[in-house]
């Protein structure tokens, strides 16, 4: 069910309904939680990837799973360490991951950690394929991609279903190609939900990781299909409300997303005296504080900026154009936001097990600026939220930013 972080703070983890008050830890500091719909997360903030790998592989034998989501700080671990370390303790259980911009563990929002999601044999049925060379790569043979994905899911069920069937995407959040590629997923999948995030580098902004199976990789994206019997929600909520003030994009580079003009003036200049601050003071948490929004068939959705260039330029976390208008929006109470969100989708589910998620990493620059990081970490943790801080969210067809993106999953006992 949903919890009331204000609520409930002072209640231990161990007092969760939804958890099988199964958290261990060891002198390795890892640590295992098991929820009651048979999901299983372990974590690790130290850097032996061997020791956590025959964890996973442990952990994998107790419940039976098939299938592992990997999600990693790139500070802590290098992808190649933690790929071969699996491949060699655990080289029966497929996977999939990529590394991070933060972590949410089930102990909250952390920093330089490692976290495994295994999926029970028993309720979850997963495929995945990887999509090299996003940069080069057509759109068609994404889709292509997708529908023979579905193929080989029907094939593993017996059955043609698509109930009870999400879709995850992990791209790579430095490639410039995240709006087509979630356009191209979407449109393979017919009905079948898609979520997911954008691999970040703890905001170096130098080169992101993807694993699958033994392979890593840049410029690509990985796509897997999921089938259970568990009840889920696929949702998104956000904070902030468009205001009148407008930025009309004038002077752009659309394939490095780079906006040069605002209002035939120097981008960061115009934005800066639109959101009252001085342009030599902008920083990643005033592009955090402040977000941009665009309409979109009547929705607004925000394009956050990555970071401002000497020049004046600025850097966006999403696709921008020549012509596109923004409006400068008005963050909203985010603990408020996010507890209404979750109070929403426990009713829709009759209860909430535990939730997969994807943060935006400028959510959490922001709940640091507003004092509310250690609240947002505390809702997360008493409602058995986990994933991984990203570099932008995909939601359905859109690319997003500044959005948290989850799949909430109620617990076994209503599926039966």
């Amino acid at each position: 069910m949903f919890v009331d972080a204000g609520a409930k703070a002072h209640k231990k983890q161990g007092a969760h309904k939804n958890a099988s008050e199964e958290t261990r830890r060891t002198s390795l500091a890892n640590s295992r939680t098991r929820y009651a719909c048979g999901l299983s997360a372990l974590t690790t903030d130290e850097p032996d990837m061997e020791a956590f790998a025959r964890a996973i592989a442990l952990e994998a034998a107790v419940i039976d799973a098939g299938f592992a989501l990997l999600f990693f700080s790139q500070s802590l671990v290098e992808a190649s360490a933690l790929s071969q370390a699996l491949m060699t303790h655990a080289p029966a259980l497929h996977h999939a991951g990529c590394s991070t911009a933060g972590e949410i563990t089930p102990q909250g929002l952390e920093d330089g950690h490692v976290l495994a999601m295994l999926l029970p044999s028993a309720v979850f049925t997963a495929v995945s394929v990887m999509v090299d060379n996003l940069s080069s790569s057509g759109m068609d043979r994404i889709t292509s991609e997708v529908e023979a994905l579905r193929r080989s899911l029907r094939a593993r069920l017996g059955c043609d279903r698509t109930q009870g069937t999400f879709a995850l995407c992990f791209i790579d959040g430095l490639s410039y190609a995240e709006e087509a590629v979630s356009s191209a997923i979407h449109w393979g999948l017919d009905d079948i939900p898609l979520l997911g995030g954008s691999a970040g580098d703890d905001l170096k902004f130098e080169t992101t990781r993807l694993i699958s199976n033994g392979k890593v990789t840049s410029d690509s994206a990985i796509i897997v299909l999921v089938a259970t019997e568990i009840p889920f929600h696929v949702f998104k909520t956000d904070n902030f409300v468009p205001t009148d003030e407008k930025l009309v994009v004038t002077s752009s580079d659309p394939d490095h997303r780079i906006v040069r003009e605002f209002n035939a003036t120097n981008a960061a200049e115009e934005y800066a005296a639109s959101v009252g601050i001085v342009a030599q003071m902008l920083t990643p948490l005033s592009f955090a504080s402040h977000p941009v929004v665009v309409k979109v068939g009547g929705e607004y959705y925000c394009r956050s900026i990555q970071k401002m260039h000497p020049d004046g330029s600025l850097s966006f976390f999403c696709a921008i154009d020549d012509g596109v208008v923004l409006s400068i929006a008005q963050p909203k109470d985010m603990i408020e936001a996010t507890r209404a969100a979750l109070r929403d989708v426990e009713e829709r589910l009759g209860g909430i097990d535990m939730i997969l998620g994807f943060d935006c990493v400028l959510r959490r620059l922001d709940a640091r600026n507003r004092q509310v990081f250690r609240d947002i970490s505390e809702l997360y943790r008493v409602n058995n939220v986990i994933g991984f801080g990203t570099y932008g969210e995909q939601y359905r067809s859109m690319h997003l930013n500044q959005t948290f993106t989850g799949i909430a999953f109620g617990e076994r006992q209503a599926a039966e």
